[in-house]
């Protein structure tokens, strides 16, 4: 594994560009840091982004493999380990495997077959193109942003209250990833975009789309988990746990830095101190909850009023109580009960926040991170010193627009951060292994890159197309690297896991399970069922009703009405906190607490029984049934291929063929064979 190798002076480059906005302050309102040292600053994903050669190759064979830039990196690391990538995959397992990793859905039979019988010499790159065109590529890459920013609709702890305009901010994810906005735009309309929507506070967010992205996107700020206070839920028990939420998202989000590990004391391996924690910190401190009316000025007035009416007297009455006689008490639950009748239905919102001055807090170093325990004088504002100019001075307090000069930082070019953090992500959900493996963590106790210079020249890359993420997925999807079979011969295979066991230098492709929302979706779409609409309000589902009596307030699970929307794709599945889906969980959907790096993928009984013994799993055998005996017209061995090629992509093989005719000449009902093949290890994993 080859090391950076970058000079000193090109390192020094970047930071006196990137802290001209807090060396321009008129005066220091504290003492600069102690120096850092150059051991601190010279860590890999702190220096510049360098565009390294492409390697070039003496062999025609070599020169052939060459389809993009990606495999020029790839195969000069294989030759550096003696190793050759395997051969290139069939047309269908191709055609499969794009469809999965770009949309999360199966191709359907006639799909594959219009490819494979498709000799033109940009029959794939037309394949890719339409791929990432198709709506559905927006769901499958959203619940992949969703995954890392804890992305959920309740607020966690005993009540889990829910945000009920939240679905809103995933619709704003789908709907970004889909017209490929730029990257740099979408992060900062997550860091900042209430602030950016002030500049259009003329208009209407009813009418136009990018003030109502703006101030939705901002919602990224509130994603995290909160617990209220038991007399007055609308207030949050802390103010300081709802700051660390916030400023802990951003590093390993954004910057792929933990820097939420020096909240309590310097960060134990990376060159954070504590006051780097919250002076990050100081950039979010004037920013609050806000629900922003997405009515008509008017009729928001006079809901207020009335709203605030209402709450003004239950709020009274619930203080009363403590002094009540049991009489007394009685009464009051009565009153408040037909107070609560009373409140009007709710109007739409929009789920943000904004900045209050008269609410900001003021920022102290905490001993331990205990509110209780603040030294010294408050903090200004600043990002991490080893990241910057050495005694660049922190902005003041009361800084305008604090949340904008984040977003400019963190997606400032000459950042070296951002743009690799996400080129790492991206490179992990297309082979299930990222360049750095540890995809939140790039700093001295995280991994080192795999191919660094690879990974350095993406991020050129990326940035240089104006921050597209489809122009780096063309770059993946069309490289030979990409294009590997899962399979190699026994010889090769046995050389290959001596050297790379884990094919971490990609000498063939990974395969890889379904995620739990691909299975999903996959039986859905089979069968037939799959509601496919784009975005719109989260879907509550049916649950067993034990589930549901666990709840703080069961009446939170309120079952869409419209059976016909619990067909639609997981990702607009309400995500709460503490309710989920058994068919989801059992399948390794991640813990909406904390950001998601990577997915895990485990293997265990409990997945073989919800496929054989679920709710969802039958029913989606009985349609696939139905739609079985009408393509196969009862015809059992039509039946058996039309039941593997949707579920696989694939005829059957001579054997399976063999058997399943028998299972059902035998008297079997197709729905047996429907459940079987939603077991199949061709079904359930990708090649």
């Amino acid at each position: 594994m080859r090391a950076f190798g970058f000079a000193l002076a090109a390192l020094l480059a970047w930071p006196s560009q990137l802290t001209r906005a807090f060396d321009d302050q008129p005066a220091k309102t504290e003492r600069t840091e102690p120096e850092y040292s150059e051991e601190d600053r010279s860590h890999w994903s702190f220096l510049p982004i360098q565009r390294a050669p492409i390697s070039t190759f003496v062999s025609a064979a070599d020169r052939d493999w060459i389809a993009t830039p990606v495999d020029a990196f790839i195969l000069a690391e294989l030759k550096n380990a003696a190793l050759t990538p395997a051969p290139k995959a069939d047309r269908r397992t191709l055609i499969r495997r794009l469809y999965y990793d770009l949309t999360g859905l199966p191709p359907t039979p006639e799909q594959i077959a219009a490819f494979v019988e498709d000799d033109s010499p940009d029959a794939w790159t037309r394949l890719v193109d339409r791929a990432l065109a198709s709506p559905h590529y927006g769901e499958k890459w959203g619940q992949h942003w969703l995954d890392v920013i804890r992305f959920a609709e309740s607020e966690g702890f005993e009540y889990d209250r829910h945000h009920a305009a939240a679905w809103r901010f995933r619709d704003f994810v789908v709907r970004s990833l889909n017209a490929d906005k730029p990257f740099d735009q979408f992060a900062t309309e997550q860091l900042a975009g209430d602030e950016l929507a002030r500049q259009r506070s003329h208009l209407d967010p009813r009418s136009d789309e990018t003030l109502r992205d703006q101030i939705v996107a901002a919602g990224f700020h509130r994603l995290g988990p909160v617990r209220r206070n038991a007399g007055n839920p609308e207030i949050a028990f802390s103010r300081n746990a709802v700051l660390t939420e916030m400023t802990t998202a951003v590093g390993p989000v954004f910057l792929g830095l933990t820097v939420g590990c020096a909240r309590c004391h310097d960060h134990f391996f990376d060159p954070f101190k504590q006051k780097d924690y919250y002076r990050l910190q100081a950039f979010l401190a004037a920013t609050n909850e806000f629900d922003a009316p997405f009515v008509d000025s008017a009729d928001w007035t006079v809901w207020k009023s009335k709203t605030d009416a209402i709450n003004q007297q239950i709020y009274k009455l619930k203080k009363e109580v403590a002094n009540s006689s049991k009489e007394r008490t009685e009464e009051i639950r009565a009153e408040l009960e037909d107070l609560k009748n009373q409140l009007p239905p709710p109007v739409p919102t929009l789920f943000s926040v904004q900045n209050n001055s008269e609410k900001r807090a003021p920022i102290h170093l905490l001993k331990r991170g205990v509110d209780t325990l603040r030294t010294g004088d408050p903090l200004g504002m600043r990002v991490p010193g080893v990241l910057i100019e050495e005694g660049a001075t922190a902005l003041p307090p009361d800084s305008a627009n604090p949340k904008t000069t984040l977003a400019k930082w963190v997606t400032a070019t000459d950042n070296p951060l951002a743009a690799r953090v996400i080129v790492n992500r991206v490179w992990q959900y297309h082979f299930g292994e990222a360049l750095v493996s540890t995809p939140n963590d790039f700093g001295l106790n995280g991994a080192t890159p795999t191919h660094p210079e690879l990974l350095d020249w993406l991020s050129a890359e990326l940035i240089d197309s104006g921050w597209s993420l489809k122009s780096l997925h063309r770059l993946i999807l069309n490289s030979s690297t990409w294009q590997q079979s899962s399979r190699v011969d026994a010889e090769v295979l046995a050389k290959a896991r001596e050297v790379d066991a884990n094919n971490r230098l990609l000498w063939r492709f990974t395969r890889r399970r379904l995620t739990a929302e691909e299975i999903r979706d996959s039986m859905l779409q089979i069968s037939g069922e799959l509601n496919a609409k784009l975005t719109g309000e989260s879907v509550i589902t049916p649950v067993d009703p034990e589930m549901v009596k666990l709840l703080y307030k069961p009446d939170q699970w309120a079952v869409t009405e419209d059976s016909s929307e619990h067909n639609r794709r997981s990702v607009y599945l309400i995500a709460k906190r503490n309710l989920k889906l058994p068919f989801m969980e059992v399948f390794d959907q991640p813990d909406l607490q904390t950001s998601c790096e990577c997915r895990e993928v485990s293997t265990h009984a409990p997945q073989a029984l919800e496929l054989l013994n679920g709710k969802f799993s039958n029913r989606m055998a009985d349609h696939l049934a139905t739609r079985l005996e009408e393509l196969g017209s009862r015809s059992e061995p039509m039946i058996v291929d039309a039941a593997f090629e949707l579920a696989t992509g694939r005829a059957p093989t001579t054997r399976q063929r063999a058997a399943a005719i028998a299972f059902l000449e035998s008297g079997a009902p197709v729905r047996e064979l429907a459940l079987a093949v939603f077991n199949l290890n061709g079904f359930l994993y990708v090649e």
